[in-house]
């Protein structure tokens, strides 16, 4: 069965001008993340997702050291939707060891990725991201990885040499026509925020910080993005494992160790889902559609095991009667819409 389109998202939602379909492929994992996909185990999950009527798929030259776009470059069709990222140019590595792990990647291609948010450097990302896709433009290039959590005591001089130099290229590919739309992506809503004030953005990839778990950019980021016309695509809405894995030994959370505090809200979170028959990460999935701005949502995908799976979350039928008993417990935004049955408000 095709479920490609499961999850509820209007395609005339005033934030989707890019067309996005609601549920992409994050390619991160076929570029390695924390283990090792061979090329035929990568090439079946992206056939996998094509085959089941996915669209969309995000990757970056930082995932596997271009290990992810040369991957998708030998297998998507021209049909199908792609973003990319500048923000870190590759340096050759032939010293680096094949087999080890590096920035979180696993036997990765040679290469090391070094920031540059300069203009050449975004320009020269671009045409590289572009040969490894064999692809002549992307729908949709976001700067990565900007944010004082990233990149601490230099967050002020990337931040200058991003919007001095490799947002004003981003721009000049958009006039271009390299690419239908600009934006960041990143997992700290706050540079995005920021960047509101800074220039005229399409679209931010935010990661982990709209998600069943928190919502805090409901405040004030949001609203200010609903203002701004600017569609968001919600990465990690399982932020980095939780909301699939639950609550256990070696839960993971934005990367490392769930917290204790992370872990009692799960805990919560899971025993409301159980009461209504429906898996944790069913709800995460859907949740983020919810909101209009929510354009597409990407969990990361490296097997066909995982695309179906994800597929069968997004379509599980969840009552509105679980989304009412999560906010009645204080465990939803009082501001987040949720996924409602349909016809109900």
């Amino acid at each position: 069965m095709n479920l490609a389109d499961p999850l509820p998202v209007s395609r005339d939602r005033p934030a989707n001008r890019l067309g996005l379909p609601p549920l992409g492929f994050g390619a991160a994992g076929i570029g390695n993340l924390y283990a090792a996909v061979s090329d035929a185990a990568a090439r079946e999950a992206v056939e996998a997702a094509l085959a089941a009527g996915l669209t969309y798929f995000d990757t970056a030259p930082h995932y596997g050291f271009g290990l992810s776009e040369t991957r998708l470059g030998a297998i998507l069709p021209s049909t199908a939707k792609v973003s990319t990222k500048v923000g870190r140019l590759l340096r050759p590595a032939p010293e680096a060891d094949p087999a080890a792990e590096r920035h979180g990647f696993v036997a990765a291609a040679p290469f090391e990725p070094v920031f540059d948010y300069s203009y050449d450097g975004v320009m020269r990302s671009f045409e590289a991201s572009l040969k490894r896709l064999k692809r002549d433009r992307v729908e949709v290039l976001l700067a990565h990885d900007l944010g004082p959590v990233t990149h601490g005591a230099d967050d002020a001089m990337r931040r200058r040499q991003f919007f001095e130099g490799g947002y004003k290229a981003m721009r000049a590919l958009r006039d271009g026509g390299a690419t239908d739309a600009i934006g960041l992506g990143v997992n700290e809503w706050e540079i995005c925020d920021a960047a509101l004030d800074e220039g005229d953005f399409d679209v931010f990839l935010l990661a982990g910080r709209y998600t069943l778990l928190e919502q805090t950019v409901l405040d004030r980021f949001l609203p200010r993005c609903a203002a701004r016309n600017v569609s968001i695509i919600v990465g990690g809405p399982f932020n980095s494992g939780v909301l699939v894995e639950g609550v256990k030994a070696g839960a993971h959370y934005d990367y490392g160790p769930a917290s204790a505090q992370v872990l009692d809200r799960v805990r919560r979170l899971e025993a409301v889902c159980l009461a209504h028959a429906t898996p944790l990460a069913a709800a995460a999935l859907r949740f983020p559609s919810a909101h209009p701005q929510v354009v597409s949502v990407i969990p990361g995908l490296s097997s066909p095991a995982q695309v179906r799976q994800a597929l069968a979350w997004a379509g599980h039928a969840i009552p509105d009667a679980l989304w009412d008993d999560l906010r009645a417990l204080g465990l939803l935004h009082p501001d987040a819409p949720t996924p409602r049955a349909a016809g109900k408000a």
